[in-house]
């Protein structure tokens, strides 16, 4: 049998929290700065978050890309700066492993802003089963791996709001960077 965690025990765990550096990307000017970092990564941790709709026939387009290392997450505002082809170029790089969780939904909405196919994009639904971890959420995964909680207070909140709440800011970087961190620990496993 795989492994697998109770959302009771879930529950009990202590919250986990980003410790290193969130730079949000809400002006045009900041865009190069942050693609020359990400583009000499070797792996990324990736995420996305869009406004939720609450009525009946609304769609919103994806409002937020998180790409995080494991020192910095980079937010990039996408309802302030649209989808800047130096970003498409790091999502379409095939030699940047990028590292997500249900990525299906994530590049439905990436393919309303941009035709270019993502590359090089790691699942980790799929990824952990090799390790034997049956619960699928990346809130478990983690639980799993590490003892810790990711707090899921934040998602259902304004992805298009003129500033970023800090806690939402916490809230985008840390599902990216728990993808990264999670994939490098079990591929260091595995060594």
């Amino acid at each position: 049998m795989g492994l697998m965690i109770s959302k009771e025990e879930v529950a009990g765990l202590p919250i986990e929290t980003f410790k290193g550096k969130i730079v949000v990307v809400d002006h045009l000017e900041k865009v190069n700065e942050a693609c020359d970092y990400l583009s000499i990564q070797s792996a990324l941790g990736f995420d996305t978050e869009t406004r939720p709709a609450f009525k009946k026939g609304q769609v919103y387009k994806v409002a937020l890309i998180q790409l995080s290392t494991e020192e910095v997450c980079f937010l990039f505002r996408l309802n302030k700066i649209g989808y800047p082809r130096k970003l498409e170029a790091i999502m379409c790089d095939s030699g940047i492993r990028k590292i997500g969780l249900s990525l299906r939904d994530d590049f439905a909405a990436i393919r309303k802003r941009s035709i270019r196919k993502p590359e090089n994009f790691i699942d980790l639904q799929g990824f952990v089963d090799q390790f034997d971890i049956e619960d699928n959420s990346l809130q478990k995964i983690y639980a799993i791996l590490f003892g810790k909680k990711i707090s899921k207070n934040q998602r259902v909140s304004n992805w298009e709001a003129e500033t970023l709440t800090p806690a939402q800011q916490s809230y985008a970087a840390i599902d990216a960077w728990a993808c990264l961190r999670i994939y490098n620990h079990l591929v260091e496993k595995e060594l």
